[in-house]
């Protein structure tokens, strides 16, 4: 069974290179659509509480929301910077309150202190998609990711290796030690 959770996610980007209207830079409301699967965790009679889910996703996603995301050769990156030097930005404002976990992988770096996300390829629905699953994949039992942005959508499936131990009392993944972050049960063995 699957539990389905939905994002979304304001953000503006450009093309670099590409000969059209997506050249210029310009914004988008994108909705993200993570399907998680596992086996019913018995004592919740859920497969992942749903707002676990929004919390570990939302977690690393939130670098993408009221942010600018720009491929790493695109030549206005240095301007961008530069400018938020100048503002007093660059390192963060108090106005920046909704930040993620800064991230650095193959496909992308999350600035959060100044709302960017630079990426290895351009940001496309299917860019996007990529990203968050390399994110999570460690995380969540992803079977499905769906992300629309204006008139462009794309999905992918993946296939789960296996289950993910989980609190039969609050449903939610156990730490390493087998520890229920939420109530403090505790797996035997």
């Amino acid at each position: 069974m699957k539990s389905i959770s939905t994002f979304n996610l304001q953000y503006a980007h450009r093309f670099y290179g590409f000969c059209g209207e997506a050249q210029y830079l310009h914004g988008h409301t994108g909705i993200m659509t993570i399907e998680v699967e596992d086996s019913i965790c018995e004592g919740v009679n859920m497969v992942f509480p749903c707002n676990e889910i929004k919390k570990i996703a939302w977690s690393v996603l939130k670098n993408f929301d009221h942010a600018l995301i720009l491929r790493q050769d695109d030549p206005i990156l240095p301007a961008i910077l530069d400018v938020y030097e100048k503002q007093g930005i660059r390192s963060g404002s108090p106005q920046n309150t909704n930040m993620g976990e800064a991230f650095k992988t193959d496909l992308a770096e999350a600035h959060p202190n100044c709302r960017l996300v630079v990426t290895k390829e351009t940001m496309t629905v299917e860019g996007m998609i990529k990203i968050t699953y390399d994110l999570l994949k460690d995380k969540l039992n992803i079977t499905k990711i769906t992300f629309s942005s204006g008139d462009n959508k794309a999905s992918q499936e993946y296939t789960v290796d296996g289950t993910i131990d989980r609190c039969p009392c609050c449903g939610v993944a156990l730490d390493e030690n087998g520890v229920c972050y939420k109530c403090g049960y505790k797996k035997e063995g």
